[in-house]
């Protein structure tokens, strides 16, 4: 049959689990039955044709009654395993009918979620309004969709668990006892675990995860951790689980790999020439080292390890600092050129546990004293230096690497919202081709709050509303002597970011704040994030929600004339 809200609604689990205590009690009185049976054997001394055929018959009722306990063993796990599926598909529908109900929306019988109390709100906010309802009701319809995905995914198992018992189908192999042939009958009556929806956008993946009971949820943990672990939707402590869980297996098997590879160079007379072993070589060692560099990160502790990728040419990994699934601010911090996870995911991990104590000490300060998690994310192929210059897919002046980037850069900022009950103060932070990449990213509805921009060579566009953020939430920083930020304007990327109307300044340079704490100027291209410096502190206000606590500066300076835009240009 078809299945829909409407039976989805009405299913009753416990009116399976009232069949399942039926059947153990069916089962023990096949297993007196098989005790009474046993003692009607043929007595020893008989022989001839009655026994010959009384002894037929015996060994024919033995195996019905294999057969019978096998078929019951099946339907018995398949109507539990499906009482527990159908609780926590029910679950996942109330869920998903509360986060409609919260924000305005009501799921229709049909399952159309429709838009039954749109907010009044002032002229400014309309758009992002708009499209922050826009991303909710796209995220309930596919938590539904999920819901009915997963229900038709029950029912079509538990039916193929009841027909191969009423056909006599359920194989109870070489059994040669009731015991054996309840087990083996058990075995054929689990039901499937759904695997994750193809290609899914976050919202889909959350609905599919929350559609799950806690014995499929913990056997995919167990036993497929690669499914789950970079799944963008996901709660933050289950992809942390399931990546932790497969950092050994990656590890042995790039040393074998490894090993293997430095074989074949030792075997061949001219090593490496007219192959490509060294490369594979190469890149093997990198990724081992890549591992290195994610372990002695999560050793930190209070870590999350929420990407973990070795199936591209570039190892890629996000580490949060705190918990993405409980902090009330999370800010998410996009690397650029030279970036690699062993070679800059570390550093970036300092940087990013010391603007999460600043930002923690801010709120405390001036804020609302909530929680704060930052990460770092190094989950796209930054341009690298070298061969990859001549390339115009690959090379840090074209757009390409930040486009392809940004879209797996959107789904995670996604993903953040949807796999919470309630969305966070999500900030987005761009540090220099990093933030061409988050301006493209930026550019589909995202979630994000607030996004920082520093060291930037351009946003991807040289019209602020491009970005699909509130208004006034868009900030950029430029220090002294940033060459880089320099270029805003002459590279491909669109205006200089200090130059766009309706991006806001923040200082980097030497102040005093008015509580009396002075901070140092960051100066070039690498220090924004330097502890006790303006452009830290800015960061961490804007990141804890005390924007109105931050230091303004256009940050213009000498370099800035060769990049300001010609009028009538754009």
């Amino acid at each position: 049959m078809m299945v829909g809200l409407v039976e989805v609604r009405r299913w009753q689990p416990s009116g399976l689990e009232a069949v399942f205590e039926q059947l153990s009690g069916h089962r023990d009185t096949l297993v007196g039955l098989d005790d009474e049976l046993g003692d009607t054997r043929s007595p020893d001394g008989w022989s001839g044709a009655a026994a010959e055929a009384a002894s037929r018959r015996h060994d024919e009722l033995s195996e019905e009654m294999r057969r019978l306990v096998a078929g019951l063993a099946a339907v018995r796990r398949g109507t539990a395993e499906a009482a527990d599926a159908l609780v926590a598909v029910q679950a996942a529908l109330a869920d998903a009918e509360e986060l409609a109900r919260v924000n305005g929306f009501q799921v229709q019988e049909n399952g159309i979620v429709v838009d039954v109390a749109p907010p009044q709100v002032a002229p400014s906010q309309v758009d992002t309004v708009r499209r922050e309802r826009e991303l909710i009701r796209a995220e309930v319809i596919e938590r539904v969709n999920q819901v009915v995905r997963r229900a038709a995914d029950i029912d079509s198992d538990l039916a193929a668990v009841l027909r191969a018992a009423v056909t006599d189908t359920v194989d109870d192999g070489e059994s040669t006892s009731l015991a054996d042939a309840d087990a083996a009958g058990s075995d054929q009556g689990g039901l499937s675990t759904l695997g994750p929806p193809e290609d899914a956008d976050p919202a889909a993946n959350a609905g599919w995860w929350d559609s799950l009971s806690e014995a499929e949820r913990a056997d995919l943990l167990a036993n497929s951790p690669e499914l789950i672990g970079n799944l963008d939707g996901l709660p933050a402590a289950v992809r942390d689980e399931a990546n932790r869980a497969r950092l050994d297996g990656e590890r042995d098997r790039l040393a074998t790999e490894i090993a293997d590879l430095e074989r074949q160079l030792d075997d061949r007379l001219l090593g490496g020439w007219f192959t490509d072993l060294d490369d594979r070589l190469d890149e093997a060692r990198d990724k081992l080292a890549a591992v290195d560099a994610i372990e002695n990160t999560l050793d930190r502790g209070d870590r999350q390890l929420l990407l973990f990728d070795l199936s591209h040419d570039e190892a890629r990994a996000a580490v949060a600092v705190g918990d993405v699934d409980t902090a009330d601010h999370v800010a998410v911090l996009t690397p650029g050129f030279t970036t690699t996870v062993q070679g800059s995911l570390e550093g970036y991990d300092d940087q990013m546990r010391q603007l999460q104590r600043q930002a923690e000490d801010e709120s405390l300060r001036y804020g609302d004293g909530g929680s704060v998690a930052t990460v770092a994310w190094l989950g796209y192929d930054a341009p690298q230096a070298g061969w990859d210059l001549l390339s115009p897919a690959d090379a840090v002046w074209s757009r390409e690497p930040a486009q392809r980037g940004a879209e797996e850069l959107a789904d995670f900022y996604r993903g953040i919202d949807a796999s919470r009950t309630e969305n966070p103060h999500l900030t987005a932070l761009g540090h220099s081709y990093g933030s061409t990449t988050t301006g493209y990213a930026l550019q589909q509805d995202t979630g994000v709050d607030d996004a920082i921009f520093f060291g930037s060579p351009g946003l991807g566009t040289s019209d602020v509303t491009d970005l699909r953020i509130p208004p006034e939430s868009a900030y950029v920083i430029e220090a002294r002597n940033d060459a880089v930020a320099d270029l805003g304007g002459l590279a491909p990327f669109g205006i200089d970011p200090n130059q766009l109307d309706g991006v806001t300044g923040l200082s980097a340079r030497e102040e005093q704040l008015p509580d009396g704490r002075r901070l140092t100027e960051s100066v070039g291209h690498s220090a924004y994030l330097a502890p006790d410096s303006t452009s830290q502190y800015n960061i961490s206000v804007i990141v804890s929600g005390n924007e109105d606590r931050a230091v303004h500066d256009d940050g213009r300076g000498f370099g800035d004339w060769l990049s300001r835009p010609v009028p009538g240009t754009y």
